[in-house]
């Protein structure tokens, strides 16, 4: 009983009412977001009763979600004093929360099993007495300032939220006007690059767009940014945002839509929220230290919190009237997802890689490989270049800890320039397992920038990281990244003691050098031959860190008070790809071969040209699939 127009919905709140128990008291049906939402006064009788629930889905195929009529809910206050008279002492809650806009008491336990109880006895009872439906969290072994932070602000701004949310519902589940086809996409950034990703997918009713980064190495508007001037982009047209990860190659230009006006919805991963609202924040700093006047300022990045539906994996949602959005497992960093896009009943399958690794890391479990069906995938080709073959896992964890050896033996210091999220926890989870075994010289590794906040975050999304670390947290009661061997740099007057100690190792963002706390390190290491370097991520073209790694003897620094400093590198300079994010060639191809179904046609992206050109090529002939590579701006007619 798909919902195309008012009169179908009328249909729809009419069978969920004939079907509903009178004695739950339904008072109204509201769509929010993508979902369908049931609001009870005595909502527990629906919740006992959840095949009922699942019949009705089975029958409307729209997701559902039961809530309690507003006017029947607990003040907050005394509807946590009964939680926690529920909740046995021995569950050790940690926090208890609200959200308003969707009728959730949020507990965070360190056993958050005895909160709910056998057969979930515990979470009826405070539903029943409360009203307030129980979102149980495991209490995170590091509490995560900006988490936090976007509960208070989302809880603060609970009647605009409930507001978007209906405005979302009403636009998804509008009457579609014309027969479902001419399916494109255009190229707004990404493509013959890395940076900017930006694809926008339309359809005669829908316009969906993927991705909107920033391309960090160019200071210059028109190449730093997607080409929103395309005439096919529409701001007021604009359907829905869905975002493939955190990084701000892919991320970094969200806000900036709504500061024009965009008043949609962005999808993305539950973990990618919050990385994704840290790495803007955090743009719109550094930004400001440097003089640079960003293109948007943190009021648009509240906006975008209060805009985004946050999604688990492997779950079908409706994002428009002939679109449906599934996000799977990118393997890349945390909460990094393939997007899937089901256009029509069965018409075309898009899916959108974003960034991904194929293989299993010591954080992340490998990109999912299977989907229900696909007609046409988009790959990355960071490394797709002829030469880009990676060393083994094992061969560069073991490369790294011989450079870290043979600097410490020399009393040098190790300075490791990563991005805050993703290589930063690997590299972390590396060298506690390596000092463990004596494999690396014992010394002491300072944590700086904003490492430690994105580590917070991945310990607050446990179920996102890989088998070993997530048992090992949830199981075992060890949190790797809270190793003995870890010290967290909390203030920058602590930088100096750092400097002028003992050998060491310095964990610090930005993982390109272009701006943050590894600038100070890097200029005070770099004219001692005894220091060391180490690049383990990608470094984008016109950025300093390529620079760097590419040789140059000495480079121009702006100091504090804006004099220029010249800075000579006589440190060992050394880049280790093996811990990239990414796949490299031969994994992207054994990825492709092995994807099922197998697709009809693939869009090769995010790489420099020649390596594009050169993965596209070999992927026809090996493969004997069309491939594309297009240019910025350029328009594909999939359908």
């Amino acid at each position: 009983m798909p919902v195309n127009s008012e009169r179908d919905k009328i249909e729809i709140s009419q069978y969920i009412l004939e079907n509903v128990p009178k004695e739950a008291e339904v008072t109204r049906v509201e769509y929010e977001g993508p979902m369908l939402a049931i609001y009870a006064k005595r909502p527990e009788v629906m919740i006992e009763q959840s095949s009922l629930i699942a019949d009705i889905v089975n029958v409307i195929r729209k997701r559902i979600v039961v809530r309690s009529d507003p006017s029947v809910r607990l003040l907050e206050k005394e509807a946590e004093k009964i939680a926690r008279e529920l909740i046995p002492q021995e569950a050790e809650v940690t926090d208890i929360n609200f959200d308003p806009s969707l009728g959730e008491i949020i507990i965070e336990a360190k056993k958050p099993g005895l909160v709910i109880g056998k057969n979930g006895a515990i979470l009826q009872e405070i539903i029943k007495r409360t009203k307030w439906r129980p979102n149980v969290l495991r209490s995170p072994p590091l509490r995560s300032k900006i988490i936090a932070h976007m509960r208070h602000f989302l809880h603060a701004e609970s009647k605009e939220r409930e507001r978007i949310l209906r405005t979302f519902g009403e636009r998804i589940f509008r009457p579609r006007v014309f027969e479902i086809g001419d399916i494109r996409i255009t190229t707004l950034g990404g493509v013959q690059e890395v940076g900017r990703s930006a694809f926008l997918v339309q359809t005669r009713e829908s316009s969906v767009l993927l991705d909107c980064g920033i391309n960090p190495g160019s200071s210059k508007p028109f190449e730093a940014f997607p080409r929103l001037d395309h005439p096919a982009f529409e701001i007021d047209s604009l359907d829905a945002v869905v975002i493939s990860h955190a990084h701000l190659d892919h991320c970094g230009l969200v806000p900036f839509l709504f500061k024009y006006g965009y008043d949609g919805p962005v999808y993305c991963s539950a973990p990618t929220s919050s990385l994704m609202t840290l790495l803007q924040l955090d743009y719109l700093d550094v930004a400001s230290k440097q003089g640079i006047i960003p293109p948007y300022d943190q009021k648009d990045v509240r906006e975008c919190v209060l805009h985004t539906i946050p999604l688990r994996y492997g779950v079908v949602t409706d994002i428009a009237p002939d679109i449906r959005l599934t996000l799977h497992n990118a393997g890349h960093i945390l909460g990094s997802a393939l997007v899937h896009l089901h256009v029509g009943e069965g018409l075309h399958n898009i899916v959108y890689s974003g960034d991904y690794k194929s293989v299993r890391t010591m954080l992340l479990e490998p990109a999912v490989l299977t989907f229900p069906r696909v007609e046409t995938f988009i790959t990355e080709s960071t490394y797709g270049g002829a030469e880009d073959i990676m060393p083994t896992r094992n061969e560069a964890e073991e490369r790294l800890a011989r450079i870290i050896n043979e600097t410490l033996e020399k009393r040098g210091k190790i300075l490791i320039p990563v991005p805050a999220v993703g290589r930063a926890q690997e590299i972390m989870l590396i060298l506690n397992d390596y000092m463990k075994q004596g494999l690396i010289k014992e010394a002491p590794v300072f944590i700086e920038g904003m490492i430690s906040e994105a580590t917070a975050i991945h310990t607050a999304y446990p179920e996102y990281l890989g088998k070993e670390v997530r048992n090992s947290i949830l199981h075992d009661g060890v949190n790797p990244f809270e190793s003995e061997y870890f010290t967290i740099v909390e203030h920058p007057s602590e930088r100096q003691n750092i400097i002028g100690g003992e050998p060491c190792i310095v964990l610090a963002t930005s993982g390109m050098l272009e701006g943050g706390p590894v600038m100070e390190y890097f200029k005070n290491f770099a004219e001692d031959e005894r220091n060391t370097i180490i690049f383990v991520s990608y470094q984008i073209e016109g950025t300093l860190g390529r620079r760097v790694q590419k040789g140059i003897n000495e480079v121009t620094l702006i100091e504090s008070d804006g004099k220029l400093a010249v800075v000579k590198v006589k440190m060992r300079v050394e880049s280790i790809e093996g811990f990239s994010g990414h796949s490299d060639r031969r994994q992207i191809i054994n990825y492709l071969s092995n994807l099922k179904p197998r697709p009809e046609r693939i869009i090769v992206c995010h790489g420099e040209k020649a390596k594009i050109a050169s993965m596209a090529s070999f992927i026809e002939k090996k493969l004997r699939i069309p491939t594309l590579f297009p240019s910025v701006m350029e328009t594909i007619r999939l359908l």
